[in-house]
């Protein structure tokens, strides 16, 4: 493949049929970011004014996720402002003080201007409370949510941070336990996982605080317990945009990993987690992907760093006693694309103080044919396509240590 071309995430086995994927009935935009998003991160905050519209553009800021929706809202419409914009705080917040969010969520005249606004914004906090304020308790939709669709239809931006974020697939978690509880004793609809609003589509499960986290290993199980195959996790302090061509570009301070388990293979008569054949490919900021045909491209400054497998820059093991650490399962992945080394272990498990033997988790990622790395010329940057990840429970003794 030529340098500037896109390249396929993964391609299909030669006797599949065409991937046929449901695009959203909407003209819009939306810009997804991972929460943590800093007042001067310029590349987002005037990514969302310049799609609503640029200077002078009507954006509706929900602060529904949060605590104190009135000092949130002040402080990302101050956000808007200082980009050029014209926001103006929806009140539809469960823990808004002197204020009925059920009456407020129906009002008419409030989802009209929402309506005719270019842009929305939803803040975050727990999505949960999001969800509880713009849905009914039927599961229908109140006006002031169907305002916000409307405007995504006809071309609007839909942006949203952290709670914001996971509220825009059609899942999102809702009440989770610790990573490591879920990989042990697994995923309940309508405990750890609920209904979110959707914006992205029903094909595209979405996380967030993502890399800091370590939240892709409780984006797989999930995943499989709904049947996505493909989710987007992004990082914090940076932002996916998806236009109506589901085309994604990356922005901000990080980037997003693409989790692809549509050849996994899960064995869900085990308590314990475990999965195999799962794909994974680190998207670096400046990079694009297209949904429908799970395309890459590379960023400007990467489309001429396609690494050379047989020159590798890195020897030895590659392995991390913590894969659920910040950034760590990114950093494994491009010290394996950069590596003489066809595989790399990550370990996650609990407190090495514990009495007890305890269950931990090996990661285990694996270079495939398709396997792909691409370096910025500029900096010590790395794009890491197609790795694959298999996960099985381990026994791990306690403790690991005793004092003398």
């Amino acid at each position: 493949m030529g340098t500037a071309h896109a390249q396929v995430l993964q391609p299909p086995p030669p006797d599949a049929a065409p991937i046929r994927v449901p695009v959203p009935a909407a003209k819009g935009s939306l810009v997804i970011i991972g929460g943590g998003l800093r007042g001067d991160n310029a590349d987002v905050w005037q990514k969302i004014v310049n799609l609503a519209g640029g200077k002078g553009a009507k954006i509706a800021v929900f602060p529904s996720a949060s605590g104190n929706p009135e000092r949130a809202a002040q402080s990302i419409m101050g956000y808007l402002r200082k980009f050029g914009a014209e926001p103006f705080s929806v009140p539809v917040a469960v823990r808004l003080a002197n204020s009925d969010y059920r009456k407020a969520a129906d009002d008419a005249a409030l989802a009209d201007r929402i309506r005719k606004a270019d842009g929305v914004y939803f803040g975050g906090g727990d999505q949960s409370r999001i969800t509880q304020a713009l849905v009914r308790p039927d599961g229908t939709r109140t006006a002031a949510l169907e305002a916000v669709w409307d405007l995504y239809r006809r071309g609007g931006v839909v942006a949203g941070s952290s709670a914001g974020a996971a509220i825009m697939s059609s899942t999102m978690f809702y009440n989770p336990k610790a990573i490591l509880a879920m990989l042990r004793t697994g995923v309940t609809d309508g405990q750890e996982i609920a209904p979110g609003l959707g914006f992205v589509g029903d094909d595209v499960f979405i996380d967030q605080h993502l890399l800091v986290r370590g939240r892709f290993a409780r984006m797989i199980p999930a995943m499989l317990t709904k049947g996505y195959k493909l989710g987007l996790g992004v990082d914090e302090d940076s932002a996916l945009v998806i236009n109506a061509q589901r085309e994604v570009e990356v922005i901000g301070y990080t980037g997003a990993l693409v989790i692809d388990v549509s050849h996994a293979q899960w064995d869900k008569t085990k308590r314990d987690f475990n999965v195999s054949n799962v794909r994974l490919s680190y998207l670096d900021r400046g990079d694009k992907f297209n949904i429908i045909t799970q395309s890459y491209t590379p960023s400007p400054d990467k489309a001429g760093g396609r690494l050379d497998p047989t020159r590798p820059a890195l020897r030895g093991a590659v392995f991390t006693n913590d894969i659920l650490g910040n950034a760590a399962v990114v950093n494994l992945m491009e010290r394996l694309i950069d590596s003489d080394q066809e595989e790399a272990v990550g370990i996650a498990s609990g407190n090495p103080r514990s009495a007890e033997p305890e269950v931990g988790f090996e990661f285990r990622l694996t270079k495939t044919p398709e396997s792909t790395g691409y370096i910025s010329a500029v900096a010590e940057a790395y794009s890491v396509l197609n790795i694959r990840l298999d996960v099985r429970p381990i026994d791990i003794p306690r403790p690991l240590y005793r004092y003398r």
